[in-house]
């Protein structure tokens, strides 16, 4: 049984075999997740989990080199956006696309773990970086 880190057998195992430079979406309730990508649904009601509480657990396991983040979080919802900067408290390049663009990018992602979150714009997509090195 494992002692510590994520418990959820599907991201533990994305996690586990995850590259420098592979990609992993977070996204609200209603990011539509292309059909062949892996599709990790979390959702259990409207705001739960929280996409900030995911975010923060899979940072905890990940190692992470870049964010890609949708332009419009930064009117939409700053207070997401303002989350997020704490999380990655300036460790990581950060990179803004349209919505659109970023609805796309999550086609090259290994998988997209669906969160119950409500609020527009709260998507991410994490790059993974080198452990060693």
């Amino acid at each position: 049984m494992k002692r510590n880190g994520i418990l959820n057998s599907e991201i533990s195992r994305v996690l586990s075999y995850m590259g420098h430079t592979d990609r992993l979406a977070i996204g609200d309730c209603g990011l539509p997740i292309p059909d062949e990508v892996e599709r990790i649904d979390l959702s259990l009601t409207f705001g739960e989990p929280r996409f900030l509480h995911v975010l923060e657990l899979v940072l905890q396991d990940m190692k992470v080199e870049k964010i890609v983040l949708a332009e419009e979080i930064k009117e939409q919802n700053p207070d997401v956006l303002h989350g997020i900067e704490q999380l990655i408290a300036g460790s990581v390049e950060v990179e803004f696309v349209s919505h659109t663009a970023l609805k796309a990018a999550t086609q090259d992602c290994k998988a997209v773990i669906r969160t119950g979150e409500t609020t527009p714009y709260a998507n991410i997509i994490l790059q993974s970086g080198c452990i060693f090195g």
